[in-house]
């Protein structure tokens, strides 16, 4: 794809980086901080993955070649790139959620409770909770399947920043030689993936919502990082 510069010669047409969030889980309709916990979709997440893989063929009726789908390492982003007719793709670490540490699994005001002030994500972190939560522990879900949920360290924000970071110049060869790059993953992550590519502060990611299964198109305007679409 090329495009004309102001002498009229041709000049290389930049692709754009496509952002899909994974379908619900039991945790994204309770309020249960998501981070690194291996949580499948529920079947409403899986009809809604079904839908998105629909409305991203209609917004991009070329597809995306061979070797530009990336997914999360973790089975809700798995499992949406698949229902989402995306099985051709490669796991990219570096969007993997944000590790919430000692709130993993926990709601915000259960975390608040236990912290003994009104906690916030994005201001606090997991650092500014006592160490008392951290452990190992089992939740059976709705469905019946238990899962494992660590409580670690877990990451800063300014740590999640850098590693989204270096899953943008890990495919930004990519979408600087013309092709459309899909990343399948999740909502903090992909926002504040979002802040770096625009090349502002993490905590801009907290003013973008992007909701289950909702896809948003990040670009480039007469030589700017810009949001093309946001939660599609």
């Amino acid at each position: 794809m090329t495009t004309q510069n102001v002498d009229g010669k041709a000049a290389a047409k930049s692709g754009r980086l496509v952002l899909l969030r994974h379908g619900q889980t039991a945790w994204s309709e309770s309020g249960q901080h998501t981070g690194r916990t291996n949580i499948p979709l529920t079947s409403e997440g899986e009809r809604q993955a079904i839908a998105a893989g629909d409305r991203l063929r209609e917004a991009f009726p070329d597809g995306f070649a061979q070797g530009c789908v990336f997914a999360s390492p973790l089975r809700r982003a798995q499992q949406t790139a698949d229902l989402a007719g995306f099985t051709q793709r490669a796991t990219l670490d570096g969007i993997a959620e944000w590790d919430y540490g000692r709130a993993e699994g926990r709601t915000r005001q259960q975390v608040s409770e236990a912290a003994g002030f009104a906690w916030d994500v994005w201001r606090d972190g997991s650092l500014a909770l006592p160490e008392s939560l951290e452990g190992d522990w089992e939740e059976t879900l709705p469905s019946g399947e238990r899962i494992a949920v660590h409580n670690g360290r877990g990451e800063t924000l300014d740590e999640a920043a850098a590693r989204a970071r270096g899953a943008i110049a890990e495919v930004l060869p990519l979408v600087e030689s013309g092709r459309d790059v899909l990343l399948v993953a999740h909502a903090h992550i992909l926002r504040i993936l979002t802040s770096q590519w625009l090349g502002v502060e993490p905590e801009f990611a907290r003013q973008l919502r992007l909701d289950t299964a909702h896809y948003s198109v990040l670009g480039q305007y007469k030589g700017d990082n810009v949001i093309e679409r946001w939660n599609s």
